[in-house]
């Protein structure tokens, strides 16, 4: 039972080190998830304008991808002018997203909403970018943040 219960984890660490080998590296021209055109995209000052008149916005949006999930690529974020980041993550994980977008320019096809996210929820992000124990740590207030469901990404560059 122990050798059986070793194989099934060895077996499982195996499948997450190699998630990333398995997602098409990011490339201007590249989609994950539904196809995205870059046509009528707004930018992230645009965004901050429409959220504070209405609390969604369904369309596509312009940013640099500043943080990606250093396990499996699961969200993104991207960078506001005011240098704070925005959440991005992908409806029903249908996609992740590869190590090297990190820096590049996309356009994210979604719905974003303003939401109060939770410490908890907050701390568990900070961990899945790799952010040291004292860093997750110092996470002791809820955040009300923009957050997008994405259904697509295109990379511009």
């Amino acid at each position: 039972m122990k050798k059986l219960f070793l194989l099934v984890a060895g077996l499982f660490i195996a499948a997450a080190s190699f998630a990333q080998d398995e997602i098409t590296p990011a490339a201007p021209g590249v989609t994950y998830g539904d196809k995205v055109t870059a046509a009528n995209a707004i930018q992230l000052n645009e965004l901050n304008t429409k959220l504070a008149k209405d609390s969604v916005y369904k369309g596509k949006i312009t940013g640099k991808v500043v943080e990606v999930c250093k396990k499996k690529g699961c969200f993104m974020t991207l960078t506001q002018p005011s240098g704070s980041p925005i959440m991005v993550r992908f409806t029903d994980y249908a996609f992740f997203m590869p190590q090297n977008i990190v820096g590049k320019t996309v356009v994210v096809e979604g719905t974003a909403t303003v939401k109060t996210v939770p410490v908890e929820r907050l701390q568990h992000f900070a961990a899945d970018a790799g952010k040291s124990k004292e860093e997750i740590a110092k996470i002791t207030k809820p955040k009300k943040d923009v957050q997008i469901m994405a259904d697509g990404v295109l990379v511009m560059d």
